[in-house]
C-alpha cells in the first residue's frame, strides 16, 4: 500500500478518534459533577483520581511543550491554577500547534525543513560540535527597515481581483504565454506552464543507475554572493551548461502580509550561489526561467511544496522538469525521517542545526554563519538525488506501474510543479481559509453568546484589514490569544483595552481608537446574533449535506399545522401498549349500577371513643348475624382489619400543650388505646366501654349514596359529636391520662419497695415516662445560688472560676527563665 495512503488512514482514524474524545469531554463539562460527588461518594473518589491523572497529563504536556517554544509554565496544582495561567498556557500550547503544524507539513511536503551541517575544516569536516546554545533574538526578529517598501513592483495586499501571474516572457514554450495566462474561473487563472509539465519527459539520465558524484569538500570552494543583475547574467550562463542543478529557498513571513522570498541558493556539481531576492529590482529575475523552464536541465529540490508557490509568486519562475527528493523518500519508505537534515545525517554524516529555521532571512548583510547554513542545503543535495535515484531504480520494476517507484517520484513532482499560487481571500461569515477564525475558534472550545461571538469575528476582520494596509503579518499586530481576550472581557472603556493589549505590539496601539470602536459595534450588532454553538451546530449541518451530495441549502417552508390529534402516538415510546390510566383509552367502560353492591370503609378502632358516643352494636350485629343473636355476635371472635397508627416522639420545647393536642387529638387517643387496652376514665365517667372495630356499609345505586333503615341513629350521634370542640376532647383526653397515671404510682407504691416489686415498677416508670419540660426545669449557669451554694451534696463549696486564684484551683507551671544573652554552652567541664 502507498505509504502516503497509509498515512491519510491513520490520519482519519486519529481524527475520528479525537472528535469523539472531545465530544465526550464536553458532554461532561455539561453534567452536575458535583450533585454526583455528593449524591455517590464513590463517584467523588474516581473524579479525584481522574482530576489528579488529567493535571499530571497537563503538566507533562506542559513541560515538554517549554523544551521545545522556550515557554515555561509552572507547574498545576490543582484546577485553579488553570484559570490563573491560562494565558501561559495558552501560548505554550498555540507554539506547539504550530510545531505541529510545521511537523505534519514537512512529512507532507508542503513545506521543508530547513537543515544545515556544521562548519568543517580540512580533515575534521564531520567533526560536530555542541549546539545547545539559542539563537540570538536579533537574529529571529530582526528590527529594521522593510525592504519591500523599496521594491519596484511593490505587493498589492488591497487587491480583490484573482491574483495574475507576474511573468513577461515564456522561454522554452510549446503554448504562447498569451495563450496561457487565461482565467480558469473567477478566482484563479491557469498555470502558465501546464501544458509543457504534462507532456514532459524526463532526461534519460533519470532512469540509469550511475555511480553517484561526490560532493566537493566546503573548504574547496566558495559560495558566490549575487546581489547584482549583472551577477545574475554570469550565474545564468553557467547554469545553462548543468544537466542538474539544486535549488532551495529562504522565506520571511513575520513582517509582511503575503511574506517575502528572502533567499535562493543554487548549486551545481562544481559551485554554489546565493541569490539576493529582497533587491530592490527583483522582478528581472525572472530571466532565470531560461534554466528553470528548461526540461533538459533536472531541477532537484526537498519538499518543493511551498517554494514552487513562493517562486511563481514574488519573482515569475516557474519548475519544467522537478525531482523532489521529499516524494522518493516517502516512495521508498525505508527511512525514519523525511527532512532534509536525517538525509543529509544518513549519506554526509552531518548532523543539523535548527537554530536557523527561524532566523529572519531579511538581515543583510548575512552573518558567515548563515551564510554556510544557506550554502549547505544545495551543496550536498546532488548527491542525496544521485543515491535516492539508483536506491529507486533498484527497487523499481519497470514492467509493472505499481511497482515502478521511479515514475510515482516523478508524476508526483509533475504534480508539484503545477501548483498554482492564488491571492489569500476573506470570509468573515464562514471564517473559512488560511489563517482565518474558523480554525482556531474550534480548537479554544468557547462557549461565548451573541455579543462575543461578533466582537471575534469584527476584531478578526479589522486586524486582517489593517494587516493589509500595512503589510504586517497578523500574528505581528495580534496574537490570538490577544484577539481572544477582547472577545471574552469585551472592554468597556480604552483603558481596559490598553490593559487587555498588555507590550504586544506598539502598532496595534497607535490603532486602538478604531479598534475599540470596532469593538463597541460589534456588540451592538450582537445582541440578537447567533452563538458559537448555534454557528457550529449550522457549520455541522452544512458540512454533513455536502458530505452527502445536497448542494442546495436547507430551507424551511410554511405548511398547514396538523391536528393535534395526528401528532398523538397511539402506543407510549417509553411504556408501550402498558395502560398507564382509563383517561387515554379510547372507549372507557360504562359504569354499570349494582344494588348489590357495596362499598367497605374502614376506621381505627378508637373512632367511637373519638366521637364521644355509645357504638352502635345492636345495628353493626344485626348486619353481621341475621338471626338476631346479640350475645354471639359478641363472643364471636371480631374480623382483624387493617388499624390506623400514628408514630410519635417526645413534644417540642416550648410549645402550647392546648395547640398540640388540637393536632393530634385522634391520632393520641388511637396510640393510648392500643398500648394501654383500655380506655383511663374521665371526669365525666369512671368507666368507658370498649369500642370493638367497626364497620360501616353503605349501598352504592344510581352512582349515589343512601344510608340503611338505621342511619338516623348514626346521624344524631355524629351531629352529638361535632357538639364538642377539639380544644375541649383534647383537654378532657390530658386530664384522664395523668389521673390515671397518678393512680398507678400510688398502687405501685402500696405494694411494698421489694427488690422485684421496684424493679417492675421501674420498667413502668420509663414506659410512662413524660417528655422532659425545660420551661420547668432548674437553672444551670446558676445552680449554685439556687441551692445555697453547695453544689454536690457533701457540703464541699463549688470551684469559682471567677474568685481568688489561690484558693482551691489548679496550680500553674512554674514561669521559666528568660533565654540569657552571650555565649551557649551544651557541656561544661
Amino acid at each position: 500500500m502507498d505509504p502516503s495512503q497509509q498515512f491519510k488512514a491513520l490520519q482519519e482514524s486519529v481524527q475520528t478518534a479525537l472528535v469523539a474524545a472531545t465530544r465526550t469531554v464536553n458532554g461532561l463539562a455539561n453534567e452536575d459533577l458535583q450533585f454526583q460527588r455528593t449524591a455517590h461518594p464513590s463517584v467523588g473518589n474516581h473524579l479525584d483520581e481522574k482530576t489528579q491523572r488529567i493535571l499530571d497529563l497537563a503538566n507533562s504536556l506542559l513541560k515538554s511543550a517549554g523544551e521545545v517554544t522556550g515557554q515555561k509554565v509552572s507547574a498545576l496544582e490543582d484546577a485553579d491554577d488553570i484559570d490563573i495561567q491560562w494565558r501561559g498556557i495558552v501560548d505554550s500550547i498555540d507554539g506547539l500547534l504550530e510545531k505541529a503544524d510545521t511537523s505534519l507539513d514537512d512529512y507532507t511536503g508542503l513545506i521543508k525543513r530547513k537543515d544545515a551541517p556544521t562548519p568543517e575544516v580540512g580533515r575534521d569536516a564531520k567533526r560536530t560540535r555542541p549546539m545547545t546554545e539559542s539563537l540570538d533574538w536579533s537574529l529571529k526578529r530582526a528590527n529594521i527597515l522593510k525592504p519591500q517598501e523599496l521594491f519596484e513592483r511593490k505587493p498589492d495586499n488591497l487587491s480583490t481581483a484573482p491574483w495574475k501571474p507576474v511573468l513577461t516572457k515564456k522561454p522554452h514554450a510549446k503554448v504562447p504565454l498569451e495563450q496561457s495566462v487565461t482565467p480558469v474561473n473567477d478566482e484563479e487563472f491557469r498555470h502558465p506552464y501546464e501544458t509543457e509539465i504534462a507532456d514532459l519527459e524526463y532526461p534519460p539520465t533519470v532512469y540509469e543507475n550511475r555511480e553517484p558524484v561526490k560532493y566537493l569538500p566546503l573548504d574547496s570552494t566558495e559560495a558566490i554572493w549575487v546581489d547584482t543583475y549583472e551577477g545574475v547574467l554570469e550565474m545564468l550562463e553557467e547554469l545553462k551548461n548543468a544537466t542538474e542543478i539544486a535549488i532551495d529557498l529562504e522565506h520571511h513571513d513575520y513582517r509582511t502580509y503575503a511574506g517575502i522570498l528572502s533567499l535562493m541558493q543554487i548549486s551545481t556539481r562544481e559551485k554554489d550561489w546565493i541569490v539576493d531576492t529582497i533587491v530592490p529590482w527583483r522582478h528581472k529575475l525572472e530571466i532565470l526561467n531560461e534554466v528553470f523552464a528548461d526540461p533538459k536541465i533536472l531541477k532537484v529540490l526537498h519538499g518543493a511544496q511551498m517554494d514552487i508557490i513562493w517562486l511563481q509568486r514574488d519573482l515569475g519562475l516557474y519548475v519544467v522538469g522537478l525531482f523532489d527528493t521529499f516524494h522518493a523518500v516517502d516512495v521508498l519508505g525505508t527511512y525514519p525521517s523525511k527532512g532534509l537534515g536525517a538525509l543529509l545525517k544518513h549519506f554526509v554524516d552531518f548532523n543539523a542545526d535548527k537554530r536557523y529555521q527561524l532566523a529572519d532571512w531579511r538581515i543583510r548583510p548575512l552573518d558567515e554563519k548563515m551564510m554556510h547554513y544557506a550554502r549547505c542545503d544545495t551543496h550536498f543535495l546532488l548527491y542525496v538525488y544521485d543515491k535516492l535515484r539508483n536506491e529507486l531504480l533498484e527497487n523499481s520494476d519497470r514492467s509493472n506501474p505499481e511497482l515502478n517507484l521511479i515514475e510515482k517520484v516523478l508524476q508526483r513532482s509533475k504534480e508539484t510543479s503545477l501548483q498554482r499560487y492564488s491571492s489569500p481571500s476573506y470570509d468573515d461569515e464562514t471564517g473559512y481559509g488560511k489563517g482565518r477564525w474558523f480554525g482556531p475558534l474550534t480548537r479554544s472550545n468557547t462557549s461565548w453568546d451573541g455579543e462575543q461571538f461578533a466582537v471575534y469575528k469584527a476584531v478578526h476582520r479589522w486586524r486582517d484589514d489593517l494587516a493589509r494596509r500595512l503589510d504586517e503579518s497578523t500574528i505581528y499586530l495580534m496574537s490570538p490569544s490577544v484577539q481572544a481576550d477582547i472577545a471574552q472581557y469585551m472592554p468597556a472603556d480604552k483603558k481596559a483595552l490598553w490593559a487587555l493589549l498588555g507590550n504586544h505590539s506598539r502598532t496595534l496601539k497607535e490603532h486602538m481608537d478604531g479598534l475599540f470602536d470596532v469593538i463597541q459595534k460589534a456588540k451592538a450588532e450582537g445582541r440578537n446574533g447567533p452563538t458559537v454553538l448555534q454557528f457550529l451546530r449550522e457549520a455541522r449541518l452544512a458540512d454533513d449535506n455536502r458530505i452527502n451530495g445536497q448542494t442546495t441549502p436547507v430551507t424551511t417552508t410554511d405548511a398547514a399545522i396538523p391536528d393535534v390529534s395526528q401528532l398523538r402516538s397511539k402506543v407510549s415510546q417509553l411504556w408501550g401498549n402498558m395502560p398507564m390510566s382509563t383517561i387515554w383509552e379510547k372507549s372507557p367502560k360504562a359504569v354499570t349500577s349494582n344494588e348489590n353492591e357495596v362499598i367497605v370503609f374502614t376506621y381505627p378502632q378508637p373512632l367511637h371513643a373519638q366521637f364521644g358516643g355509645e357504638p352502635q352494636q345492636d345495628q353493626e350485629a344485626a348486619e353481621e348475624s341475621p338471626s338476631g343473636d346479640r350475645q354471639a355476635a359478641e363472643e364471636e371472635e371480631p374480623v382483624k382489619l387493617d388499624q390506623e397508627f400514628t408514630l410519635k416522639a417526645g413534644r417540642k420545647r416550648k410549645i402550647d400543650d392546648d395547640d398540640e393536642e388540637m393536632d393530634s387529638a385522634s391520632d393520641a387517643e388511637a396510640m393510648d388505646a392500643a398500648a394501654e387496652g383500655a380506655e383511663p376514665t374521665t371526669p365525666a365517667s369512671s368507666t368507658r366501654p370498649k369500642a370493638p372495630d367497626a364497620i360501616e356499609f353503605l349501598s352504592v345505586e344510581d352512582g349515589s349514596e343512601s344510608v340503611d333503615s338505621d342511619g338516623s341513629d348514626q346521624e344524631a350521634a355524629s351531629r352529638e359529636t361535632r357538639a364538642l370542640t377539639r380544644k375541649e376532647k383534647a383537654k378532657a383526653k390530658k386530664l384522664a391520662r395523668r389521673a390515671h397515671k397518678e393512680a398507678k404510682r400510688r398502687a405501685r407504691k402500696e405494694k411494698g419497695s421489694s427488690s422485684g416489686k421496684e424493679a417492675d415498677g421501674e420498667r413502668e416508670d420509663e414506659e410512662d415516662e413524660e417528655p422532659f419540660d425545660y420551661s420547668k426545669a432548674a437553672s444551670v449557669l446558676h445552680a449554685s445560688k439556687a441551692n445555697g451554694g453547695a453544689a454536690d451534696g457533701k457540703g464541699k463549696k463549688a470551684f469559682n472560676p471567677y474568685g481568688n486564684k489561690s484558693g482551691e484551683a489548679p496550680k500553674g507551671a512554674r514561669k521559666l527563665g528568660l533565654a540569657k544573652s552571650g555565649r551557649t554552652a551544651t557541656f561544661k567541664k
